[in-house]
């Protein structure tokens, strides 16, 4: 063969490669967009559901359901995805407090040992692990109710504070996110609390309530945990020493809500309060967005499952996303990340805090 041939033969095999190269880009392409669009529009509705009810609920990055569905399609989404509360008040006759110290707890399953069963030289709180069925999350059990308290940002009504200067400036052994906030355009600072904010037995913020199910999550005077329905004044009346107004209500006399699908929540990172029977205080904090690691999140039916399992008797749903924390001794424990992927919390207007 000449040297002209083989010159000649070098670019057509070259150029083969380069189209061989290209027809299979294009057609891994059409592969991930014949996929992806299957999963929006298939038979299949789970993906679907995941995403409408997931979007929805983040407030800021709701726009991920409303590109790809309608109107109509969200609104039947949401219509078989919801939480039914049971309506009841909290009976607050029905928490009798439990001094453990006095003899030998009695355990109905591996759950209460946990719960019953204290860390050596701590008895303020205990810290139980979640890590199971791509469910990760952190349960604090406060042992003594009274030491449950609301702390709010120094600049409540005007902005937010991160969790962990809210737990510093409060010398707060254990704190965790609480109220929702008013969050225009979805660029809020944090500063406005969702509905009323009542601390140390007065009412430090009463901004307007807006459309969540749930209602009035606090303590009274007797250090009970109570969930109603009811105005800033009424829960005053009631002689609620701390306060805040979210939900749902996720368990109220040890009857759990009715819920639908997942709830309407979609996954997410999950914070939630609770009281057991015997006034012991539960905090929950779910981590979610770690999908290198299959985490995506929790939504209603596994808060509700984690706070049964574990003994509470009445139990709510508090913000979640981003604004979903845990701090212990002053360190950030869980792990949250926000909508853009970024390893980070917001500022909040208010946290439910241990003290000493």
């Amino acid at each position: 063969m000449s040297n002209e041939n083989v010159i000649e033969a070098k670019p057509k095999k070259k150029k083969k490669r380069v189209i061989r190269l290209w027809v299979f880009f294009a057609a891994f392409v059409i592969i991930c967009i014949t996929s992806f669009l299957t999963l929006l529009y298939g038979p299949w509705h789970s993906f679907r559901n995941w995403l409408i009810t997931t979007a929805m609920t983040t407030m800021s990055h709701q726009y991920l359901a409303t590109w790809f569905y309608d109107d109509k399609t969200i609104e039947d989404v949401l219509s078989q995805n919801y939480v039914k509360e049971t309506g009841e008040d909290t009976d607050i006759t029905q928490v009798s407090f439990v001094d453990y110290t006095t003899g030998s707890a009695m355990f109905l399953n591996k759950y209460e040992k946990e719960v019953l069963t204290k860390d050596e030289g701590n008895d303020l709180y205990k810290l139980i692990n979640i890590n199971e069925d791509k469910q990760r999350g952190y349960l604090v059990v406060v042992y003594d109710p009274s030491k449950v308290k609301i702390a709010t940002s120094k600049s409540l009504g005007k902005s937010g504070q991160m969790l962990t200067t809210i737990a510093k400036d409060n010398n707060a052994v254990v704190a965790m996110n609480a109220s929702g906030f008013i969050d225009p355009n979805y660029m809020s600072n944090g500063g406005r609390p969702h509905g009323p904010v009542i601390k140390d037995g007065k009412l430090v913020s009463n901004e307007v309530r807006v459309g969540i199910t749930g209602g009035i999550i606090g303590f009274d005077k007797n250090n009970t945990l109570i969930l109603g329905k009811m105005s800033a004044q009424e829960a005053l009346n009631k002689g609620i020493r701390d306060a805040v107004d979210f939900g749902p209500f996720l368990i109220v006399n040890g009857k759990p809500s009715f819920i639908k699908g997942n709830g309407g929540w979609g996954e997410a990172p999950r914070s939630a309060i609770g009281q057991r029977k015997d006034g012991i205080v539960l905090f929950l904090v779910m981590d979610g967005r770690d999908y290198a690691n299959g985490i995506a999140g929790s939504d209603m039916v596994n808060i509700t499952e984690f706070m049964l399992r574990y003994g509470a008797y009445n139990a709510a749903n508090l913000d979640g996303g981003t604004s979903s924390g845990l701090v212990i001794n002053n360190e950030l424990v869980s792990k949250p990340v926000n909508g853009n992927g970024q390893k980070s919390t917001r500022a909040i207007p208010d946290a439910w805090i241990v003290t000493e």
